[in-house]
């Protein structure tokens, strides 16, 4: 976990979105490869954003299951920093992509009561970062970006020796609270910074940056520091 806390903007899509991420200071882009998703970008429209914001923000590239075909695609035309997997990938799935492609893994688990937290624990040795975001609703096609949340209360005090990132549900008017009942300081949006499904609002990914920092005390002096010398 950062001390500073880190912001993460997923499913960007288009250029102006992304400057708007980079411009708000998020930490990390994130880039969805799932044809189900509305978010889902080609290989050149991603390769073109990641070149964008290389050295500006750490990329994340978003997959669901994906065969080594796609994920050695993605890691030669994209480059990325992370690879998320956000399907039901095991630990042994995981330590084998890390290997493979020698990029960070961060790991999506649903969440939605403690079990689920319990589960985390045979990731821990293979993963760079676990996420934890909240399980879809009963019928989704969608693993993540459905707008839900969970019961923050269940992070209260966790350490499982890994950086943790908190997604599902959270937009400028809710992440404070998040941060504060659940204690993880890094946190994950996609739905809560779109005006419609799929679709991002630069407006809405200023206020939530803006919003993710003061909920971090110093985070958001800091950031103010940083603009001013950059």
């Amino acid at each position: 976990m950062s001390e500073r806390g880190l912001v993460k903007i997923c499913g960007l899509s288009t250029e102006e979105t992304l400057d708007a991420a980079l411009a708000a200071g998020a930490d990390m882009i994130g880039l969805v490869f799932f044809e189900k998703s509305p978010r889902n970008v080609s290989l050149e429209v991603a390769a073109r954003l990641a070149g964008r914001a290389r050295g500006r923000a750490e990329i994340v590239v978003l997959t669901v299951d994906a065969d080594d075909a796609l994920l050695d695609a993605i890691v030669a035309s994209v480059r990325p920093d992370w690879l998320q997997l956000h399907g039901r990938e095991s630990p042994a799935r995981c330590a084998e992509l890390k290997a493979r492609h020698g990029i960070r893994i961060m790991k999506a688990l649903g969440i939605s009561a403690a079990e689920d937290i319990a589960a985390a624990a045979p990731y821990v040795a293979h993963a760079d970062r676990l996420l934890f975001d909240a399980k879809p609703p009963k019928g989704a096609v969608l693993p993540g970006g459905n707008g839900v949340s969970f019961d923050w209360r269940l992070l209260k005090g966790l350490d499982l020796g890994v950086p943790l990132m908190l997604s599902g549900g959270l937009d400028a008017a809710t992440v404070g609270e998040a941060v504060r009942i659940g204690g993880i300081r890094d946190v994950d949006v996609s739905s809560g910074v779109e005006r419609a499904r799929g679709v991002k609002d630069t407006e809405l990914i200023r206020a939530f940056v803006a919003a993710a920092r003061r909920a971090v005390p110093g985070a958001a002096s800091d950031a103010a520091e940083q603009g001013r010398s950059a």
